[in-house]
């Protein structure tokens, strides 16, 4: 496995649509050392998820995992998983504000529009389906990391830009305000048990 360099916001690579993994390609070597590197360079930067796009690789797959994340302390525990061809669709029409950041665009956090729900079918990388439904922040994460693959960054969701701010000026100024209106939302998707379990 290896650690790839994360482009960042001005590659045009983050603006480009994703193409599907064909049939062929699913339990392929190479796939698979795909989605390892995606693992391993998610780990090394601390992220809860990482997308194909952003090691610029033009495939619809991304990775996500949550346990004890210094990046993300009140993020709910998320245990890994690599998605490919994923579909996310809202279930109900409730909506939260997401302080969210990226890998991508060091430094920088907004506040946007995401469903409090989802609905997430994809394959894993041996070919196998998959249906789940993810809440709260986790449903997020599976927002943000779709979009990626759309060539969507968050800041395009972004409806105040005066919400825009540091990753320090969050924590020092915004942090527990956003966290406290999120508590209902928190309590009622608390996470998973086992972050890092093989998906």
């Amino acid at each position: 496995m290896s650690v790839l360099p994360i482009i960042e916001i001005g590659h045009p690579a983050l603006r480009a649509r994703a193409r599907d993994v064909g049939d062929e390609e699913l339990a392929t070597p190479e796939l698979r050392r795909i989605c390892d590197d995606l693992v391993e360079t998610m780990r090394a930067a601390s992220g809860a998820g990482l997308a194909a796009p952003q090691v610029d690789v033009p495939l619809r797959v991304f990775a996500v995992e949550v346990g004890d994340n210094p990046r993300y302390p009140y993020k709910p525990r998320l245990r890994r998983r690599v998605l490919v061809n994923p579909v996310v669709r809202p279930v109900g029409d409730e909506m939260y504000g997401s302080y969210e950041g990226c890998l991508s665009i060091p430094g920088l956090r907004g506040l946007l529009p995401r469903f409090a729900e989802v609905e997430v079918t994809y394959a894993d990388p041996d070919g196998s389906e998959h249906c789940e439904r993810f809440g709260g922040l986790s449903a997020g994460t599976m927002q943000h990391e779709l979009d990626h693959l759309d060539g969507i960054l968050f800041p395009d969701r972004v409806e105040d830009p005066t919400t825009l701010c540091t990753w320090e000026m969050f924590r020092a100024y915004r942090q527990d305000a956003w966290l406290e209106s999120i508590e209902p939302l928190l309590l009622r998707f608390p996470g998973e048990s086992s972050p890092g379990a093989a998906a």
